[in-house]
């Protein structure tokens, strides 16, 4: 948790933007795994975080943009509550804590609300019980733009305090990633490389700050199932970040080979990626879309592939067609913050794109979820990888789609490979960037 002034300003410049009505910034409930008292781990929801930094369960925000002055609303702890958990602070104790000046019980929130004459400003509501409230008691699940705008205009720049904190993330991902190069080996499931480094998320005060990715399949771009044993030669792809105490998160890959020295096929793939993502976060500056960096990886990917014989023609060509995409299917990367996929409740298109950028409709480079101009204060992962997609490599050559940029015939070699990923996370400054954290293996 930051000072009271840190939150008692970003709620003032929040009121700032907003000329009337009534904000209201919602946190999060319990949410049980199959009956009320056994939850899952409870997770504050980010905005709520970032404007009144506490984690605690049941509590609910607002803020009037006529006065800057806040309410937070929350129940205290019965007799029983305090048996099963503890002693936790009062709703008055915590709005001491933050500098919040007012506080009401959570079932006043909905009378308020009633009686609220001007616009109400609400963020998305992306969970059911959320969704049900506002639908029952304003009745309208419709999220406010201007206040969706003001908040990805505030969240988006970070300030040292935030990057602070981001290092200590990365850090900790640091530990993880190490540590699994170090056990990783022959006859290990990847169920053991996973809880080896979710506990080393734990101990650094925070938990992962995502489901981790630890699959000798890495070609599976979001793979969750750590049931393979390893073997010799495998690749095995980690795609891992640890959350700090204060919630902020790392969000790191590695890529590296099990039981031995990656073999020439592999080291020449891994090289490929290795330059991509090098030569972008060197290139890195303010004013510049992220969209053209995407197309930089992009090309430095099909040159590569061309040389080695994987495509074909001209490497621009091939990129300006997307048939880049067969081997790099996803986007560079995206904001990172107190959410790995930084605002993603608020809607990428508001995050990651604006006027001036829109986002392209090709395979590939669509998913890219950040592709607007840079500003000094953005952080932000930069990921390229290569994979090879059996299920995609056959679609495409029965569709006769690329012939004139994919070698298909030369694809046979490369069915098992999996795929590669390298990710780091980059803080944009007035002169260029910097990666975040003390260096961490390729």
């Amino acid at each position: 948790m930051f000072p009271a002034a840190t939150y008692q300003n970003r709620r003032q410049q929040l009121a700032q933007q907003l000329s009337s009505g009534l904000i209201l910034i919602m946190g999060n409930d319990d949410a049980p795994m199959n009956y009320g008292a056994n939850p899952y781990p409870f997770c504050q929801d980010s905005n709520f975080r970032y404007y009144a930094g506490i984690k605690q369960a049941g509590l609910s925000l607002t803020i009037d943009p006529a006065t800057g002055e806040s309410t937070l609303y929350g129940d205290d702890l019965t007799l029983a509550d305090v048996v099963w958990m503890g002693e936790h602070p009062s709703t008055r104790e915590l709005a001491d804590r933050v500098g919040i000046e007012h506080t009401a019980s959570r079932a006043s929130l909905a009378e308020v609300l009633k009686k609220n004459s001007g616009p109400l400003h609400f963020l998305p509501p992306y969970r059911a019980a959320r969704q049900q409230f506002l639908a029952a008691t304003v009745g309208s699940t419709t999220a406010s733009v201007d206040l969706i705008q003001a908040v990805v205009t505030q969240r988006s720049v970070k300030t040292a305090e935030e990057i602070a904190e981001m290092e200590i993330a990365v850090n900790t991902s640091r530990r993880m990633h190490h540590a699994a190069m170090e056990m990783a080996r022959p006859g290990m499931l990847e169920a053991e490389v996973a809880g080896a480094i979710e506990g080393i998320a734990i101990s650094g005060g925070g938990r992962l700050a995502y489901p981790a990715i630890v699959t000798r399949n890495g070609h599976i771009l979001h793979n969750h199932d750590h049931s393979n044993p390893l073997q010799a030669g495998d690749l095995l792809l980690i795609d891992a970040g640890a959350s700090s105490p204060s919630g902020y998160a790392g969000d790191i890959t590695r890529t590296f080979c099990i039981g031995r020295a990656m073999n020439q096929q592999q080291e020449e793939i891994y090289r490929i990626v290795k330059k991509a993502e090098e030569d972008v976060i060197r290139d890195l500056k303010a004013g510049v879309p992220y969209q053209d960096y995407h197309r930089q990886a992009s090309l430095i990917i099909a040159e590569g592939l061309t040389e080695l014989g994987l495509m074909q023609g001209d490497p621009a060509e091939a990129v300006a067609a997307g048939a880049h995409a067969m081997f790099f299917p996803h986007g560079l990367g995206h904001m990172i913050g107190l959410d790995v996929h930084d605002m993603e409740d608020l809607g990428e298109d508001y995050v990651g794109y604006d006027a001036q950028t829109q986002r392209s409709d090709q395979f590939g480079t669509a998913y890219l979820r950040l592709g607007r101009a840079l500003e000094p204060g953005f952080v932000l992962t930069v990921e390229p990888g290569i994979y090879f997609i059996p299920a995609l490599i056959d679609q495409w050559r029965n569709e006769g789609k690329f012939t004139d940029f994919i070698n298909y015939a030369a694809l046979a070699a490369y069915r098992d490979f999996g795929g590669i990923r390298i990710e780091d996370n980059v803080l944009i400054t007035d002169s260029g960037s910097r990666v975040l954290g003390e260096p961490i293996k390729k």
